[in-house]
């Protein structure tokens, strides 16, 4: 592989995983001061401004790690189920979004991101399989998405 190839694999990986937050990002933040400021939340909401920061280093992380993987070759056994089941979370996780906020509606939201959790929890699994690295750069992507979980259930459960 060269390193044009390299580059250009790291690069678009990062990217596609920013692309996804950025969709995400344009369902979110017109709802932040509106729908969502109206809304009970769990005691152990933390502070908005803590959202953005946290997402954009777990993107990074994302993206680094599905190159660990894809730069494997997807020719390697179990390489390219693995490669696929993390663009599917990867979609659900952009999914959550506008079904949460663009919706405004938590159940839905909570349906997709325990569909979301499920789906990176064997995503993080098969990576470890792959590159103790890239399954290791999701863990604290999972324990995240955990956290929203808990939240979006709180959420739901606050303001039926």
């Amino acid at each position: 592989m060269s390193d044009k190839s390299v580059i250009g694999k790291l690069v678009g990986s990062i990217a596609a995983c920013y692309g996804a937050g950025a969709i995400g990002s344009a369902f979110t933040t017109p709802k932040i001061q509106t729908w969502y400021a109206t809304l009970d939340k769990p005691s152990f909401t933390p502070p908005d401004a803590v959202f953005m920061p946290v997402w954009l280093t777990l993107y990074a992380l994302m993206g680094i790690a599905v190159f660990l993987i894809w730069r494997k070759g997807l020719q390697t056994d179990g390489v390219k189920p693995a490669f696929i089941l993390f663009w599917v979370q990867l979609v659900l996780n952009a999914l959550w979004s506008v079904v949460f906020f663009g919706y405004e509606s938590p159940a839905g939201g909570f349906a997709i991101i325990l569909a979301l959790g499920i789906i990176l929890l064997i995503t993080t699994i098969k990576f470890f399989k792959i590159s103790k690295a890239a399954g290791g750069l999701l863990v604290p992507y999972l324990s995240w998405i955990g956290i929203a979980t808990s939240l979006n259930g709180g959420i739901m459960m606050l303001n039926p």
